[in-house]
C-alpha cells in the first residue's frame, strides 16, 4: 500500500487482502507476488492454488477514509487502486469482499480502479454483493455505483478476444483495460460485442480508457514499439483515451540517448510476433525486428515517439491524449495534462 503512488495512473495504492494465483502468461512475473516473497522469508506464502488471502490489517483499512476526508477538503478526487490483490478472485471469503464495498461506498469522494484478471467473475460477484449490501433492494446491473471504474487485464490478442466481450457486458461508470505487460501486438478490427455488432459499432469504442505498457522487474519481457503504437492509433482513431505508462526493463534501441546506450545492461531484438534474441542469437535480422535495450523501468522512461501520452478518462471527445516534448517538432494540437488542463 503506497500513499502518492508510484503507478503513474492512480494517486493511491492500498489492498483489503494479499494473494492471489496465476491465470495467465502476464501473471508470469507478478510484481505483487515477488513482494510477498520478500516479506515472507522468500517464500510467496500467499501466491498460488490453496495459498491462504491475507487480510491487511484494520489501520490499513482507515487509510481510505482519510484520504476520501483529504479528497473531500482539496475538492478533489483521489483514484485509487487495489494493487496486491484481485477483487473477484474466487478464492477470497465473500465477506472480505462485502467489507470493501461498504468501504467504497464511505468513500463518495474517492474513485476506486478494481482492475482484474478474472473479468468473467465481476458481474455475478457485483450483483451479489450489492444485492447483500442493499437488503435485496437493487442489484449492480441495476445500479452500477459511480465511484468504481471497472477494468480487465490483456496481455495479446486471445485475452483481448476472449475478455472484452466479458467487460463490456458489465455495466460501469469507467470500462477500461490495463493491457501491462503487453505482450504481442493486439487489434480491435472486427471485434464486436454480441449487442452492438449490427451497428458497426467497433469494441474499442465501448471502452472509456486504455493503458499500455512493457514489463518490468527481473525476466521481463520486451515490447515492440510497433504493438504501442498500433495501440495509440486505434484510441485515437475511436476517441479512446490512451495511457502510456512505460516502456519498462527494456526500450528501443532506436533514438536512445547516449545515457541509455552507455547504460544498457543487455541488448537484442524482438520480432513483431513477440520472439526475443539475444545479442548473441545468430539468427538473421529481418524486416519488422526491432533492437531493444536492456536499461531498467526508470531509465527507460514512457516516451513513445517524442511524445508522452497520459490521458484519463475525462480526456475523452477531446485530442488532448498527449504532450509532446519541448523543442521537438510536431504537428499543433490541443492538449491536455493529467487533472484535465489545456496546454498551449
Amino acid at each position: 500500500m503506497s500513499e502518492n503512488s508510484n503507478i503513474e495512473w492512480c494517486d493511491h495504492t492500498w489492498s483489503p487482502w494479499e494473494g492471489c494465483q496465476k491465470v495467465g502468461p502476464g501473471c508470469d512475473h507478478c510484481y505483487a507476488e515477488a513482494r510477498n516473497a520478500r516479506f515472507g522469508g522468500r517464500t510467496a506464502v500467499n501466491w498460488g492454488a490453496g495459498a491462504p488471502r491475507r487480510r491487511t490489517a484494520p489501520d490499513s483499512w482507515r487509510m481510505p477514509l482519510r484520504w476520501d476526508r483529504k479528497a473531500r477538503e482539496l475538492g478533489q478526487r483521489f483514484r485509487i487502486f487495489p494493487s496486491l490483490c484481485d477483487p473477484f478472485d474466487n478464492a477470497v471469503d465473500p465477506a472480505w469482499r462485502r467489507d470493501l464495498f461498504e468501504l467504497i461506498a464511505r468513500t463518495p469522494n474517492l474513485d476506486w480502479l478494481l482492475l482484474t484478471k478474472r473479468i468473467g467473475n465481476a458481474r455475478d460477484m457485483l450483483n451479489e454483493v450489492v444485492d447483500e449490501l442493499s437488503h435485496g433492494l437493487n442489484t449492480w446491473d441495476e445500479l452500477a455505483w459511480p465511484t468504481v471504474w471497472l477494468g480487465a487485464t490483456i496481455v495479446n490478442q486471445g485475452e483481448a478476444d476472449r475478455e472484452i466481450p466479458k467487460l463490456l457486458a458489465v455495466p460501469a461508470r469507467v470500462r477500461f483495460l490495463s493491457m501491462e505487460p503487453l505482450l504481442g501486438p493486439v487489434s480491435f478490427d472486427g471485434m464486436f460485442t454480441s449487442a452492438n455488432w449490427r451497428d458497426c459499432t467497433n469494441a474499442l469504442e465501448e471502452l472509456d480508457w486504455l493503458i499500455a505498457g512493457g514489463e518490468s522487474g527481473r525476466g521481463a519481457r520486451p515490447i515492440h514499439p510497433d504493438w504501442a503504437r498500433h495501440l495509440r492509433d486505434q484510441c485515437l482513431a475511436a476517441d479512446v483515451p490512451f495511457f502510456f505508462k512505460q516502456w519498462g526493463q527494456w526500450r528501443p534501441a532506436t533514438n536512445a540517448t547516449n545515457e541509455q546506450l552507455e547504460a544498457a545492461r543487455a541488448h537484442g531484438w524482438v520480432s513483431l510476433d513477440g520472439a526475443f534474441h539475444d545479442g548473441s542469437d545468430e539468427r538473421v535480422f529481418r524486416p519488422g525486428d526491432e533492437r531493444v535495450i536492456s536499461v531498467g523501468k526508470k531509465l527507460a522512461g514512457r516516451i513513445l515517439d517524442d511524445v508522452i501520452h497520459h490521458a484519463l478518462p475525462s480526456d475523452r471527445s477531446t485530442t488532448g491524449s498527449a504532450e509532446r516534448l519541448p523543442g521537438r517538432p510536431g504537428p499543433q494540437s490541443r492538449t491536455v495534462s493529467h487533472d484535465g488542463g489545456q496546454h498551449a
